[in-house]
């Protein structure tokens, strides 16, 4: 089935759907295929829970039923399908990509642009080959901009994300040595996160260039470049404060506050101010969005947990946003600090040095204990005598629990699948 009819399909439906344990009724099943399921195989279930029709790419089901509709892949006909929705509307589209901050960054420029448009962005952190096909299915005539966040773990990713999105704008958060197992290093995390600029020059887009980062200005080539940063040369320029867990931001006469933890997200915070200014916000409504901003749980929350203070950012980590996360807490915590870090996941051979590398980077510090959680993390040299080893979440919380402490401060932070949020009881 072409493009064109089966969106006519979509367009009669109520929607899409690749699950079918949260299927509704009259939406569209895509049966998609990873390495251990293959979704074909509950295509006919789709249809007796609801679904209007079901495409599948298993030739054997062609016939089975007359709401099925073969196709040669699913997956690709679930871009096309979304590339082909995208293109028949106005809605600009911003795209977000880089090794750290992605998520906060898409959350600030929506509540900053909600007040102002009509606005969708990713749910939650589906940012990938599928996940930003079925944002943009989300796309409708009240929507005026979708923020969309692009993942990547492999050159040319950025790029097909692109191709399918067609983003107007579009910014890179940061490089950072994240992934280094698919990019095959930060070389490749350079090259493969620098797509979107590619995209967007060769689209006559605009690139929101943090102005401060010399390696995104190298890799900028494009003339539609809006810049921002603390240099005087940018086109908007920022300069930044804290005061207790808010950060202040000055531009010109105007000053942003937000409820976010971390020096980090300072750039975060100027490149979605800069969106907001670009497309003709008042200084107003981009403070109503900022004081209105929520992230998403796990990442950079600042938690009172008995008389103790935590710090959980653990939805993600790398070496560069562990590093951030840490000279942050340094910096800003004056005593009675503890640190509490997983494992750092997808770093293939690089791996034990990238781990002993954050050892040696807090050895010998002013923490009253640093509890290491995961198997990577196990296998490190240390010297300093508050260190503590846990092979995983579950073992520590046999022998841990952070409500025994009192008045302390304590960075949890990790990849997700440490689960490090576990330590955190209700």
């Amino acid at each position: 089935m072409d493009t064109k009819k089966l969106h006519s399909l979509f367009a009669s439906s109520a929607g899409v759907s690749i699950d079918t344990r949260r299927i509704s009724k009259d939406e569209i099943y895509f049966s998609l295929k990873g390495d251990n399921f293959d979704g074909n195989k509950f295509a006919l279930e789709a249809i007796k829970k609801g679904a209007k029709f079901s495409v599948v790419d298993d030739i054997k089901l062609k016939n089975a039923n007359d709401k099925i509709i073969y196709v040669e892949d699913t997956l690709k006909s679930l871009q096309e399908l979304s590339n082909y929705h995208r293109s028949l509307f106005d809605t600009k589209v911003i795209g977000i990509t880089g090794s750290n901050g992605k998520t906060t960054t898409k959350n600030l420029i929506y509540s900053i642009l909600s007040q102002s448009y009509g606005v969708i962005k990713t749910k939650g952190n589906l940012n990938n080959h599928i996940g930003v096909p079925l944002s943009l299915l989300d796309i409708n005539d009240d929507v005026d901009i979708a923020v969309i966040e692009m993942g990547a773990n492999h050159i040319g990713e950025i790029k097909t994300l692109c191709e399918i999105a067609m983003p107007d704008f579009g910014l890179i958060t940061n490089y950072g040595h994240a992934h280094l197992e698919g990019f095959g290093g930060f070389e490749g995390v350079v090259k493969g996160k620098s797509e979107m600029f590619d995209y967007l020059t060769q689209n006559y887009g605009h690139i929101i260039l943090n102005n401060d980062d010399i390696i995104q200005i190298e890799n900028c080539k494009g003339d539609l470049a809006i810049t921002f940063g603390e240099k005087e040369d940018s086109e908007f320029i920022y300069k930044y404060k804290k005061e207790e867990n808010v950060l202040i931001i000055q531009n010109d006469d105007d000053k942003y506050k937000c409820e976010i933890y971390g020096d980090y997200n300072f750039s975060n915070i100027a490149a979605s101010i800069t969106i907001g200014k670009f497309l003709d916000l008042s200084s107003s409504e981009i403070k109503k969005g900022l004081i209105s901003f929520k992230n998403d749980s796990n990442r950079s929350e600042v938690i009172n947990y008995g008389n103790n203070k935590l710090y959980l950012d653990a939805y993600n980590a790398n070496p560069t946003s562990m590093k951030a996360a840490i000279s942050n807490f340094e910096n800003n915590i004056l005593n009675n600090k503890i640190l509490i870090l997983g494992d750092m996941f997808e770093l293939g051979d690089y791996s034990s040095k990238e781990h002993q590398k954050i050892i040696d980077f807090i050895d010998n510090k002013d923490y009253l204990k640093v509890y290491l959680v995961g198997e990577n993390f196990y296998d490190c040299q240390t010297q300093s005598n508050y260190f503590e080893r846990f092979k995983s979440t579950e073992e520590m919380l046999k022998s841990v629990k952070l409500i025994d402490f009192s008045l302390t401060n304590i960075l949890i932070k990790g990849s997700r699948g440490i689960g490090l949020e576990k330590l955190i009881k209700d």
